[in-house]
C-alpha cells in the first residue's frame, strides 16, 4: 500500500487517528515509518475551512482532492449532476479551486479534482477538467475508461506547447551563460523571456515528459 485515500475530513482529528494507526501498522509490518501516505478529500465547508492546517498536520499528506457532490450539497449549489461547475457561463466554487490549489503548492503536494458522475456526457467532464485544469490541478478523478483519454489530454500539454516550453528552457540558459551575454532577460521568437518566463515554461516542460511528449521542433533564437 503507497498511500489511502481519506474522505471527507472535517477535523484535524481525522487526519491525526488515521497516522497514528499507520505508524502503527508500519512498525507491526516492519515498514519504514511514513511509506504509506494519505490523500484527503475535502467534501465540506468543515474541512474547507481548515484546510491549510490539514495540509500541514503530517508529512503522510500527498494529495487535496475536491468532492464535489457533498460539497455543493452542503452549500446548497442548485444541481442534480455531481461535479458540474459551471452555471450559465459562471462556476460558484472558484474561490474553493483557488484555496485548494494555493494550499497544495504551499505545502508541496498534489490537487486532484473529483469525479464527473454523467459517463456518457464527455463534453461535461472536458468542460469540468478544463475548469480544473485552469487553476492548476494536477488531475481529476475519472469513474469509466471512456473519461480516461480525455483526463489525459487536458492535463497533458500539447505537442506545440511542450516544444515551446523546452525552447524557452534552453534559450534561457542559454542567454544567462558567458556565450550568450549573462543577460536575466532575453528575446525569443519577438517575446521577452525571462525568470519568471522559466518558471511557467519549466510547468508545462515537466508535464510534457512525464507524458512520453518529446521535442519535435526547435525554436531557439
Amino acid at each position: 500500500i503507497d498511500c489511502i485515500m481519506l474522505p471527507k475530513v472535517e477535523k484535524l482529528a481525522h487526519i491525526h487517528w488515521l497516522d497514528v494507526l499507520l505508524g502503527q501498522l508500519e512498525k507491526d509490518l516492519d515498514l519504514p515509518e511514513g511509506k504509506i501516505g494519505i490523500e484527503v478529500q475535502i467534501e465540506g465547508p468543515s474541512g474547507l475551512s481548515i484546510v491549510d492546517d490539514i495540509a500541514a498536520s503530517t508529512p503522510r499528506v500527498e494529495t487535496l482532492i475536491f468532492g464535489p457532490g457533498d460539497f455543493m450539497a452542503a452549500m446548497q449549489i442548485p444541481t442534480l449532476v455531481i461535479g458540474e461547475n459551471s452555471f450559465g457561463g459562471h462556476s460558484p466554487i472558484d474561490s474553493v479551486f483557488m484555496t485548494l490549489a494555493v494550499t497544495a503548492r504551499k505545502y508541496g503536494v498534489q490537487v486532484i479534482d473529483g469525479p464527473y458522475a454523467v459517463i456518457g456526457d464527455l463534453d461535461g467532464f472536458n468542460r469540468a477538467a478544463v475548469h480544473a485544469a485552469a487553476f492548476g490541478f494536477d488531475g481529476k478523478w475519472v469513474l469509466h475508461p471512456t473519461q480516461v483519454d480525455a483526463a489525459n489530454s487536458v492535463f497533458s500539454p500539447v505537442q506545440e506547447a511542450y516544444d515551446k516550453a523546452e525552447s524557452i528552457l534552453d534559450a534561457y540558459d542559454f542567454h544567462r551563460s558567458a556565450d550568450g551575454g549573462a543577460r536575466g532577460a532575453a528575446m525569443l521568437n519577438g517575446e521577452m523571456i525571462d525568470e519568471a518566463s522559466r518558471k511557467l515554461a519549466l510547468v508545462t516542460a515537466k508535464k510534457g515528459r512525464r507524458a512520453g511528449l518529446t521535442r519535435s521542433t526547435d525554436h531557439l533564437q
